[in-house]
């Protein structure tokens, strides 16, 4: 069964890959001309069996940011770039996570992969087996409420949802 999801993801993948290369090459000059630095942000993230992988997405914060959840910034919005707010409000930053979903590092739907350095979901992950999961584009925490929700209510919707 986990074959079809794989040969899925791949499929899905590169379709998406293919038909929107026109918006994710519109986006990379975007992001180019409206800040100094790279296009792509590679984070440091956790996925299947707590391994860390790098994770890229379009870069929405300027290149000093440290590196916490968003909700954990003094700031946050000192720190996102020009085209960085309609990036991060439409999820197109998202859209390079295609290449981990290709690479194996990523699905689809999952539980999204946590910071590196966010040992209390971590943890709480691994309590509940979820960290067996490859991690997702989406997932259910993303669709009902995404980072207004407290990391316990978080864990609760991929453990009821993921059966492990």
């Amino acid at each position: 069964m986990a074959w079809r999801k794989r040969i899925f993801d791949l499929l899905a993948a590169s379709l998406t890959i293919v038909l929107f290369s026109p918006v994710l090459f519109l986006l990379a000059v975007l992001v180019k001309l409206t800040s100094p630095g790279p296009v792509l942000h590679w984070s440091d993230r956790v996925g299947k069996h707590n391994r860390i992988f790098r994770m890229p997405k379009f870069r929405s914060m300027r290149t000093e940011t440290p590196q916490l959840p968003t909700h954990l910034l003094t700031d946050a919005g000192s720190f996102v770039t020009p085209i960085g707010r309609f990036l991060r409000r439409t999820s197109l930053d998202e859209l390079p996570q295609l290449l981990s979903i290709l690479t194996g590092d990523m699905s689809f739907v999952g539980p999204r992969p946590a910071l590196f350095n966010q040992a209390d979901l971590v943890g709480m992950r691994t309590e509940r087996g979820i960290d067996r999961l490859t991690p997702g584009l989406t997932g259910w925490a993303q669709i009902n409420g995404r980072d207004e929700l407290p990391i316990p209510v978080k864990v609760e919707f991929k453990a009821a949802i993921f059966v492990v």
